[in-house]
């Protein structure tokens, strides 16, 4: 028994387990078969792969929670249909209609200041006077020079006319030589017939008769010609002393315009002179303008310009008041992204409105009939599409809706589609919520 034992001791292998019983106090040895655990591990790991799959294709489904906007920052509005008034909008000043730049005739130094910016002003009322030494030298050069021009004007006069005198004498004495021998010649020629006088004496009697006729017609040809050249004469010296005259005159202006005068009734606007000061010729001395003629400069933008038409009408915010007027001239050039547009004023102005002040004008375009249209969005432009926030489950969210523009105005803005009459939507600046297609409003 003891050998056997050994034998199958023996026979079992040193890495399966064993059992050991007792039967009747002998021990017996039984071989067990090995769990099967790949195929648990294989079917464990299918199981966890198909429970991340499932979980991972049900997260894909689920919805991203919606950011929470407070209800109080944002502005809604709901979609209208009616007429909309189209507008357009720009700021500006109060301009003079009228302005007169007043500037320096010569070079000058100032010498006395006497009007002060912002007082009423006469056509004669003096502003500054100025100091110009060599102004004054030239006037009274021109002076001397007239008074010169007039004396010559008065010897020429008295010469010529002496000289007309003179021919004039001559001309009646040829003239009284010439009648006495023509009554000698008809003397003569009685005598001559009643034979008492020879035909020798004849011939000299009217031979003396007929020159004394050719030298009254010359000389009185002379005393033709001797008038015209006397009043060319003087003529021309009296065209050199009106000529001095105005030199003079002129230079008696330049001297006058020394004391800087206003030239118009108004309101001193600027006067930017100080005593001893030195002004060159053309230099601005002074701005007078009338403030009961004022107008609007209003600055349009350029994309809403091309709207903009002469006469239309324009209400003007004066700050003081609103004052309707009309489109008076539109500026054919943009600057800096702008266009200047004139409006003139219908009525009086209120109290307050004096040059320079800022204003706010309105400009209605047109008005469109039976539309849709909506307060302006924050980004949205005439023409376009833009994307809104459209409030939906009794307004506690918002879902973004793709939305077709038209016309705009100041405040309102025609909608093509996307949006029916009533719809509320969100017409803030929401660019923090681009990555979100819907919002929860609290």
């Amino acid at each position: 028994m003891i050998k056997e034992k050994s034998n199958m001791t023996d026979f079992v292998k040193p890495d399966l387990p064993r059992s050991t019983q007792s039967f009747g106090g002998v021990s017996n040895d039984i071989r067990r078969t090995p769990p099967r655990r790949g195929r648990r591990r294989l079917i464990l790991v299918l199981i966890a792969s198909a429970c991340v799959i499932g979980l991972t294709l049900g997260l894909r489904r689920l919805r991203a929670a919606a950011p929470t906007v407070d209800r109080s920052v944002v502005w809604i509005d709901q979609v209208k249909r009616g007429p909309m008034l189209r507008e357009v909008q720009g700021q500006g000043t109060l301009v003079p209609v009228e302005i007169r730049w007043i500037t320096a005739v010569a070079p000058a130094r100032v010498d006395r200041v006497r009007v002060l910016p912002g007082t009423k002003v006469e056509p004669d009322t003096v502003l500054v006077d100025l100091l110009n030494p060599d102004v004054e030298l030239q006037a009274l050069e021109a002076d001397r020079q007239l008074a010169q021009a007039q004396a010559e004007l008065v010897n020429l006069e008295a010469t010529v006319t002496n000289q007309k005198l003179a021919q004039e004498s001559v001309v009646a004495g040829l003239d009284s030589e010439h009648q006495e021998a023509q009554r000698r010649a008809q003397a003569d020629q009685v005598l001559a017939k009643k034979g008492f006088l020879s035909d020798l004496e004849m011939a000299t009697s009217r031979d003396k008769e007929s020159t004394l006729s050719g030298r009254k017609a010359f000389e009185e040809k002379r005393l033709t010609a001797l008038e015209k050249g006397i009043s060319a004469q003087v003529q021309a010296q009296r065209q050199q002393v009106e000529r001095l005259r105005s030199i003079a005159e002129f230079r008696h202006k330049e001297v006058d315009a020394l004391h800087v005068r206003a030239g118009v009734a108004g309101v001193l606007q600027d006067l930017p002179l100080q005593p001893g000061q030195s002004v060159a010729v053309g230099a601005v001395v002074a701005k007078v303008a009338q403030p009961d003629k004022l107008k609007a400069e209003l600055r349009v933008p350029e994309t809403q310009a091309k709207d903009v038409q002469l006469g239309q009408k324009a209400m003007v915010d004066t700050r003081n008041g609103i004052v309707e007027g009309k489109v008076a001239r539109i500026d054919p050039a943009a600057v800096s992204g702008t266009v200047k547009v004139d409006v003139q004023f219908a009525g009086p102005l209120p109290a307050g409105a004096r040059p320079d002040l800022s204003v706010e004008g309105t400009i209605e375009l047109e008005r469109l009939n039976n539309v849709l249209y909506v307060g302006r969005p924050a980004f949205g432009q005439p023409d376009s599409s833009v994307g809104l926030f459209k409030l939906v489950d009794g307004g506690d969210e918002a879902v973004r809706t793709e939305v077709k523009l038209g016309k705009a105005s100041v405040r309102t803005i025609e909608v093509k589609g996307g949006l029916v009459e009533g719809d509320r939507v969100i017409l803030s600046d929401m660019t923090q919520w681009d990555g979100a297609e819907r919002v929860r409003l609290r």
